[in-house]
């Protein structure tokens, strides 16, 4: 029961917060939407990873951040220097 409690109190406590940043992530992908068709292209890397990164967004399963951060992520190059 305390872990239930524990994951309610994080919903109250991080509802409002996570509706806002859903939502500002919503009307920026709207405005690109709205800007024409050169950043829509399926072919744009940029959109091809803010679409993985919602998907992982879907799942239920914890360690999202994590998942995300690594889409965006560069693979390590030992060379980068």
């Amino acid at each position: 029961m305390t872990e239930s409690r524990n994951a309610l109190d994080a919903l109250d406590r991080d509802f409002l917060g996570i509706r806002h940043e859903l939502l500002n992530v919503a009307a920026a992908l709207d405005r690109v939407d709205r800007g024409g068709d050169a950043l829509r292209a399926p072919d744009d890397p940029r959109m091809a990873r803010i679409g993985e990164a919602i998907k992982v967004l879907g799942e239920s399963e914890a360690g999202r951040a994590e998942r995300i951060q690594m889409v965006f992520s560069r693979a390590y190059d030992s060379n980068w220097r």
